[in-house]
């Protein structure tokens, strides 16, 4: 069987269901009332799936200037790791509510920075394996802890100095927020409204269509133009906090240009320091 690492589908991972080396993880987030997300997985979830919490297990919030989502430390999150479970063999599959644009994307990326090829995002997330009346119960897992040893790559992973640099030696900044919020119109989340002075905007809504990743073919041929031949290692996505921005990342390396990093701080840090510059508008 081969390995999943970019998306699976619903009716492919209800099949391996059971498997030994399979860990499936379930993200669903609320952004608006944790305690919701936590209790759906309660009453329902995916047979077998553990639970992440966004601010709780995908988050460090005792780090300053790391924006509204802080990225955890690699220590933290191999523990999380053990707690769950995971060991560097596993095929993981992580999903949440639907289009994996929230803490899905996030997991997925945590993941493979930490060099963990076998990781995927259910695509159409548990919107569409409920709609499709796939397997579910509301046992929770008791899994036995185990050890990861690993540490990031620290080359995927920027700062705001680190993101001037990459803009300064003609690299790529993509911003995956709504085009208003980019343009600095509206911004119904943060202190401050627009975008850092060189990057261009794409909203991750762009990815999908009727809530399902698009073909690797139809996302190479729209991040194409974007690209202008540079190599992932000269793109980094962001957004708010640093957690849509990994919708790019994820859709990035289902085209084929996997290896782009991402600007953990996103918007929310970067505005951490009033004397950083902001644009408005398309530019």
């Amino acid at each position: 069987m081969s390995d999943w690492t970019t998306l699976v589908s619903a009716e492919d991972l209800a099949a391996a269901l059971g498997r030994d080396d399979l860990i499936v993880i379930d993200t669903r987030t609320s952004l608006t009332d944790r305690a919701a997300s936590e209790q759906a997985y309660r009453q329902a979830h995916i047979p077998g799936a553990r639970y992440a919490d966004l601010d709780r297990d995908l988050s460090d919030h005792r780090k300053p200037g790391g924006g509204r989502h802080p990225w955890p430390d690699a220590a933290d999150f191999v523990a999380t790791l053990g707690r769950w479970g995971v060991t560097a063999q596993h095929q993981v599959v992580v999903y949440d509510a639907a289009d994996g644009a929230l803490a899905a994307s996030r997991l997925w990326f945590l993941l493979r920075v930490l060099g963990h090829r076998r990781v995927a995002v259910l695509d159409g997330g548990w919107q569409r394996w409920s709609a499709l009346g796939l397997p579910t119960d509301a046992q929770l897992p008791t899994p036995q802890p185990t050890s990861y040893e690993a540490g990031y790559d620290a080359r995927r992973l920027l700062d705001a100095q680190q993101v001037r640099s990459l803009l300064d030696s003609g690299g790529l900044l993509i911003d995956a927020r709504a085009g208003e919020r980019f343009r600095g119109e509206v911004e119904p989340l943060d202190k401050r409204a627009g975008h850092v002075p060189g990057a261009c905007n794409r909203a991750y809504a762009l990815n999908l269509d009727d809530g399902r990743f698009k073909s690797p073919q139809a996302l190479a041929q729209e991040f194409s133009p974007l690209l202008q031949g540079r190599e992932p290692a000269q793109v980094a996505a962001m957004c708010g906090s640093g957690v849509t921005a990994c919708h790019h990342l994820l859709a990035l390396a289902h085209a084929g240009f996997d290896g782009a990093g991402l600007y953990t701080g996103s918007w929310s840090g970067w505005i951490e320091d009033p004397q950083r510059p902001v644009a408005t508008g398309d530019e």
